[in-house]
């Protein structure tokens, strides 16, 4: 395998949580979350993501299943909440 197929491959398995998280940071910064900076949230969402969609990888050995993608939006939906704080 090449470094490019590797890495389109990569980013194929990471584009759900990412383009979640980005879609969530921009919700965070309509509502002016103020627990940490705009860098930090993203981050975080995203690496909760990608730890969620490696989760599931090793869970039921295949990527795609519906199920981690539910537990993508709860787990990335949740940390979203905790992070528009009050």
């Amino acid at each position: 395998m090449t470094f490019g197929l590797l890495l389109g491959h990569v980013l194929a398995f990471v584009a759900p949580a990412f383009g979640l998280a980005l879609v969530l940071w921009l919700g965070l910064r309509v509502r002016r979350a103020q627990r940490f900076g705009p860098a930090t949230q993203f981050a975080v969402l995203l690496a909760a993501g990608v730890l969620v969609l490696v989760a599931g990888l090793v869970l039921f050995d295949r990527d795609g299943r519906m199920a981690v993608y539910a537990a993508l939006v709860g787990v990335q939906g949740t940390l979203a909440w905790w992070l528009r704080g009050r």
